[in-house]
């Protein structure tokens, strides 16, 4: 007997599995967000951020969980969220870290929450490239620019100072669900799907 493969299971209905789960999510009005963030996750996640504001009006859940990954993949999260009309309650859970925190942040904080174990990460963005120092002089110009754009995003969202949130980041700040809800990247932490409405 050959191994099944766990990705073509069926329900007990018959349908594939994945059909199944995506249906109901989509009728959940839920997206998730687990994983490093790149291209293929950001255009994902738009598709399905775009066809559920089409849907209809009511609000989108959107769990996170992830250790950041591409900045401009993360922009584009944040700027669809910002863009749909349908409202998005962002719900943070295991570990929302670096480009993850800026995606989290694409709403209001009365629409942010977590759960009680997860943990925040803000930073400065890294990079590494080779070449021609002309070109190595302009990447590090570009990641100066991001640094600042995230300060911005995060002073905004926080209400904390723009220099502060620029010392901030200087190395790796993590924070606590509790730390984040002083910090002010975190509205409220939840431990049940019903406090989404309380």
């Amino acid at each position: 007997m050959t191994p099944t493969d766990p990705d073509a299971q069926t329900t007990t209905s018959g349908e594939p599995r994945n059909s199944f789960l995506e249906e109901k999510a989509f009728r959940s009005r839920t997206v998730l967000i687990f994983g490093p963030i790149s291209d293929a996750l950001a255009g994902d996640v738009a598709r399905r951020l775009i066809a559920l504001d089409a849907d209809a009006a009511s609000p989108i859940d959107m769990f996170v969980s992830s250790p950041g990954g591409h900045l401009e993949s993360g922009d584009a999260i944040h700027d669809i969220v910002r863009f749909i009309t349908a409202p998005v309650r962002m719900i943070g859970t295991g570990w929302v870290g670096s480009a993850a925190t800026h995606l989290y942040l694409a709403v209001p904080r009365e629409r942010r929450f977590c759960l009680p174990n997860t943990r925040f990460l803000i930073h400065q963005p890294s990079g590494g490239t080779g070449g021609q120092a002309s070109d190595i002089a302009i990447h590090a110009q570009e990641i100066i620019k991001a640094r600042e754009r995230i300060a911005r995003t995060i002073s905004r969202e926080t209400g904390k100072g723009f220099e502060s949130v620029m010392t901030d980041i200087e190395r790796d700040r993590w924070l606590s669900a509790s730390e984040a809800v002083d910090y002010g990247l975190v509205g409220r932490v939840i431990a049940h799907k019903t406090e989404l409405r309380g």
